[in-house]
């Protein structure tokens, strides 16, 4: 009896013990070893330079996922892969939608029908982002987008698409605040501006997606701050010449000149104002060209003065936030040069899918989907100067904008031989004196 009971027993315990040997190889069988994620940005083209920022914040996002970084504090440099989904590796599919929207859609279908991407990270360009996503929508693929703000994406009423960055609503509030508190005394280093100085205003927004509702949006606001639209020209993208809109600009008279542009637009407009000798009092830039690096190094000292709306200036974030000091020394530690406004959101928005990911802890649209309408990534966690990441709406018609971020307004100032961004905007994170009004041309 006894024997009999000990062998029933020890069957007992080998039929348990295989079963629980089993388990696991099943469970880890059943997660990914890696995740891929479709990224579509310009890769040539005039707008080549940026999207290599774009893709060196993505790919030191996923890397510092993907492997274990002790001396950052940062809970996803701990991570090793997604941890809900047994330490499953990101791997970006890069591809280079050359800023045509028609590309863009059928890179997209690849990536989704070929490569299979459980989602996709893009574009940039509004144009080219509205198109993509148009895809995704179609085949029920999430996209979450880092770097594009025409106010349009999210308003229409897409389920599959989210929105890390700001539009061009918040920086376009941003820039008439910012005119008011120069006519209130509270912008660092400069007087009270007589309102007068700064009323008039000619607008210069390229013919896309991006520039024409950014132009559009100013001219809207323009009265409602007490401001007058003497100029309003589109241009197109990427144009061999300017002086006729320089021209015509010049010619009303504005006290300030605000673009809505890419790169190598705004480049050429300031060589042509130079050649104009034309110096309104201020220049501003909706982000784009005038936060790359590459407008400060072509332009040199012709860049000084100039203004632009960011998400991201180094000498704050490295005040503020230690892990944005920490994540900053990474990326100049690679590519030479600081985080800017367009990496750091590209960083940011693959942080965003990481997190999505572990929340959902599956790769399956549905619950990608349901982890993007309820995460909430706490500001501690990110580089920006955001209130974390929560996906939502600020008007009735919009759906899966980032309700907690903000914008910024930088200054190229040139100093010992090169130009920094310092901070003017929030006027209580201001790194230094405004020059006002942009400079004479010497």
């Amino acid at each position: 009896m006894f024997s009999k009971t000990r062998s029933l027993l020890v069957v007992g315990f080998l039929v348990c013990a295989v079963t629980l040997i089993g388990v696991a190889p099943l469970a880890q069988a059943g997660s990914p070893k890696e995740i891929k994620i479709g990224v579509l940005f310009p890769l040539s083209g005039g707008l080549a330079s940026t999207g290599a920022l774009i893709r060196q914040g993505a790919e030191l996002a996923a890397d510092i996922v993907n492997d274990k970084w002790p001396n950052l504090d940062i809970p996803m440099a701990k991570w090793e892969g997604i941890p809900s989904l047994g330490g499953a590796k990101i791997k970006l599919i890069v591809m280079d939608h050359r800023s045509d929207p028609a590309r863009g859609a059928d890179l997209a279908k690849r990536l989704i029908e070929d490569e299979k991407v459980v989602g996709i990270m893009g574009c940039y360009n509004s144009s080219v982002t509205k198109s993509v996503s148009t895809v995704c929508e179609r085949y029920g693929v999430p996209m979450i987008n880092s770097n594009s703000t025409s106010p349009l994406l999210t308003r229409r009423g897409y389920n599959w698409f989210w929105r890390t960055t700001p539009d061009n609503i918040t920086f376009t509030v941003d820039l008439f605040k910012f005119l008011e508190g120069l006519v209130e005394g509270k912008v660092r280093g400069v007087g009270k501006i007589p309102r007068e100085e700064l009323d008039d205003l000619a607008i210069a927004g390229e013919e896309t997606e991006y520039g024409t509702t950014g132009a559009e949006l100013l001219k809207e606001m323009a009265p409602e701050y007490g401001c007058r639209v003497v100029k309003y020209i589109l241009y197109a993208h990427e144009s061999p010449d300017l002086t006729s809109e320089s021209q015509a600009m010049q010619a009303a008279n504005p006290d300030c000149v605000l673009f809505i542009p890419y790169v190598s637009d705004v480049i050429l407009y300031m060589r042509t104002f130079r050649s104009l000798r034309f110096s309104p009092h201020i220049i501003w830039g909706q982000d784009a060209g005038t936060v790359q690096p590459d407008f400060a190094r072509v332009l040199g000292k012709d860049a000084n003065g100039v203004i632009t709306r960011t998400v991201f200036i180094p000498e704050v974030a490295i005040k503020v936030k230690p892990i944005a000091a920490q994540i900053n020394n990474v990326y100049k530690e690679r590519t030479g040069e600081d985080l800017s406004g367009t990496s750091a959101r590209a960083f940011t928005g693959i942080q965003a899918w990481a997190y999505v990911l572990d929340k959902a802890g599956s790769t399956e649209p549905k619950a990608i989907q349901k982890a993007c309408n309820e995460i909430y990534i706490s500001p501690d966690d990110i580089i920006m100067l955001w209130g974390g990441i929560n996906f939502g709406s600020t008007t009735p018609d919009e759906k899966g904008q980032n309700v907690l971020g903000m914008g910024m307004i930088g200054q190229w100032q040139w100093k010992d031989g090169k130009n920094v961004l310092e901070a003017v905007y929030p006027f209580d994170y201001a790194t230094a004196d405004m020059i006002y009004p942009f400079p004479e041309w010497e």
